[in-house]
């Protein structure tokens, strides 16, 4: 257990019991194990694992193509629920609010209620829409409302619009891949430099995009007008989550990578099992080569900036 008792995790999921059966199902076919989910157990995790905060968000698709009524009521059904439940807990508890990009004009008034009406603290996309990633110029409207709202969007990674390789769950090795996809994609469309007021969570240290960041800074030599200095510059605007992702040689990877202050805890609970977890924990806790005060940015400091309500005097 870790020696701060306060952790915020930026990573962590609820399943709203509506939903219970189909992320079940999901699961089984993305060949991961069901997770299951509620208040109770929750709490009692981020207790045992030091967490005083968990920011809770959906991460699934939240738009079905037969729900007559429209794009957006998936997406406003879960987040009225998460927002009930950090109104219950508030100390333990943030949210970030689901948002339906099949339709961008939905996603921006959903944006708009759960940060305005739900007290959000801030939002959630996945890493692509039916395989149309998120440097797309469709988004743009999104970013810009939420650029000025200076909104936190974690950017969750699912499964790319390519076969699975056979026996290899997705969330184990696809779900990294798409994180580092749609984050290129939107470097090189430069969305991180156009709308500065966002900022962007990669989970699981952005998948590979730390260890081979210069391999795709190369592509700025394709694209005129970009360089290769500009183009990691823009990767490193991004913030990144430690979930799955604390291991030794991952993390050395991370921390020479992310820019100071953009490393955060992340739990990626229930998703992960808890006991598949305990030793990315321990990953942070033993790793020997801190600087002064990092680990505890790492665990409260940095995400307290993020989310002002939740700093400690």
């Amino acid at each position: 257990m870790s020696s701060d008792p306060a952790r915020i995790d930026v990573h962590q999921h609820l399943i709203p019991p509506e939903s219970g059966e189909a992320m079940r199902r999901r699961a089984i076919a993305l060949g991961w194990p069901a997770p299951a989910w509620d208040v109770h157990s929750a709490v009692a995790m981020m207790d045992r694992r030091s967490i005083a905060t968990g920011m809770l968000s959906f991460p699934a698709p939240v738009t079905a193509a037969d729900d007559a009524a429209g794009p957006g009521a998936g997406a406003r059904r879960v987040n009225e629920y998460t927002a009930e439940v950090v109104k219950d807990r508030p100390d333990r508890f943030g949210h970030f609010a689901a948002l339906p990009l099949a339709d961008v004009d939905a996603a921006v008034t959903e944006a708009a209620h759960a940060l305005d009406e739900l007290n959000a603290d801030g939002v959630i996309v996945l890493s692509n829409e039916q395989g149309r990633y998120l440097g797309d110029a469709v988004f743009e409207p999104l970013w810009a409302e939420l650029d000025a709202r200076a909104a936190v969007v974690l950017v969750h990674p699912t499964a790319p619009p390519v076969a699975p390789v056979p026996g290899l769950p997705a969330p184990l090795v696809d779900f990294p891949y798409d994180t580092a996809r749609t984050a290129v994609h939107m470097a090189l469309n430069g969305v991180p430099g156009r709308y500065p007021g966002i900022r962007m969570i990669l989970p699981h240290a952005g998948g590979f995009l730390p260890y081979a960041a210069e391999r795709f800074a190369v592509a700025a030599r394709l694209s005129p007008g970009l360089t290769t200095d500009g183009l990691l510059g823009e990767l490193r605007r991004f913030y990144f989550d430690t979930a799955l992702s604390a291991g030794p040689a991952a993390l050395p990877s991370l921390l020479a990578f992310a820019a100071p202050g953009h490393v955060l805890y992340g739990s990626d609970f229930p998703m992960l099992p808890e006991e598949w977890a305990l030793g990315f924990d321990s990953g942070l806790e033993e790793y020997a080569h801190w600087d002064a005060g990092q680990l505890d940015g790492v665990n409260r400091g940095s995400a307290e900036l993020l989310f002002p309500r939740l700093a400690r005097s």
